[in-house]
């Protein structure tokens, strides 16, 4: 790798960057070469979970819903409810959510260093992984169990439930006013808030099963809000393993189409050319961009990137970005032959 100064940056050469600018070249281990600028307009934006996160309220909700978990479990037990013990293991599963959040939020506040270059940004995207990959197993259980329950469905003290669903009721609405609180931008986080919402519907079934069974003697009625329970879960682990994916896959933000972004770049005055463009993300709410720019011959490169960093800034609010900048022509040249300026470009090549 050859770094060198770009000889016609605006003033003097080897004239220092404006803050927050890298205007050094460096030739990239794909081919890429000349004097492209790696630079990074990502001052000021907050990357993944924030570092003022209050833990505090995701702690007390973590306190909150594990102790009635506790209660719970032991009531659907005394009751012969599989709908509370079902909900128990939902809540079992946002209680899981808001620990991980909680040590992914610590790692994420480590700085990056060594090989770890992003730091562990990362982590909050696993934890939200493991925790939708738990909500599948449980619906998958809780179906089967709800399924044997409806062909010989037991006795069931509806009272019980009833009391106990109606103060689940009380302990989810507390549990996601305190995770309102928090920083909500991190994918584990809300997803567990998302959670404790349909533990909101989950325990309304409950109760709603409860009195049927009190009231009118039909058991399996309790069976049949445990497979709303189950459906939920299903629904919101299907939801987070589908958006981890995406982010472990460096798939594009949702709602960011890279042909669009590459046709626009384009468009730009000075462009001639906008190839090897990738667009992913990080962690949550942090995506990034890369691209190789090729400019008008004579034009300022260095203008030209700061035209398309506050375009992407401004339409996209993509602010971590690198572009390689080159002139169109002449072509590269480099050590031992002349080349142009990517053997192999990667993905779609948009001109304006």
């Amino acid at each position: 790798m050859t770094t060198r100064e770009h000889d016609h940056a605006p003033g003097a050469p080897g004239s220092a960057a404006p803050a927050g600018e890298s205007y050094g070249a460096h030739a990239a281990p794909d081919g890429h070469g000349g004097h492209d600028h790696g630079g990074s307009g990502h001052a000021g934006h907050s990357h993944g979970v924030a570092p003022d996160a209050d833990r505090r309220y995701l702690t007390a909700a973590l306190v909150l819903i594990g102790a009635f978990i506790v209660v719970e479990v032991i009531v659907g037990i005394l009751a012969n409810s599989l709908a509370l013990i079902t909900d128990a293991g939902h809540m079992v599963t946002d209680a899981f959510a808001i620990g991980l959040a909680l040590v992914a939020m610590r790692l994420a506040a480590r700085p990056a260093r060594g090989r770890w270059t992003y730091g562990f940004k990362r982590a909050e995207i696993l934890s939200a992984q493991i925790n939708g990959i738990t909500f599948l197993v449980l619906a998958v259980w809780f179906t089967y169990e709800a399924v044997r329950r409806l062909i010989s469905p037991p006795d069931v003290e509806g009272a019980l439930v009833i009391v106990t669903a109606a103060v689940g009721i009380v302990i989810n609405v507390i549990a996601a006013w305190l995770i309102s609180r928090a920083n909500r931008s991190s994918l584990n986080i809300e997803g567990a808030y998302q959670h404790i919402l349909n533990d909101l519907w989950a325990f309304i079934a409950t109760l709603i099963s409860g009195i049927v069974v009190l009231s009118t003697g039909f058991a399996r009625a309790d069976a049949i809000a445990s497979l709303i329970v189950a459906a939920l879960m299903l629904k919101s682990g299907i939801a987070l393993v589908r958006e981890s994916w995406r982010i472990f896959l460096e798939a594009a933000p949702a709602g960011i189409e890279p042909d669009s972004v590459g046709s626009d770049l384009a468009s730009v005055e000075g462009v001639t050319e906008i190839h090897d463009l990738h667009i992913w993300t990080i962690t949550s709410g942090f995506p990034a961009l890369s691209a190789h720019v090729l400019v008008e011959p004579g034009d300022d490169c260095h203008r030209v990137r700061d035209r398309l960093q506050e375009r992407l800034r401004e339409r996209y609010a993509i602010t971590h970005t690198t572009l390689q900048v080159d002139h169109a022509d002449p072509a590269v040249l480099a050590i031992g032959t002349t080349r142009g300026h990517c053997e192999d470009p990667h993905g779609a090549v948009h001109t304006p």
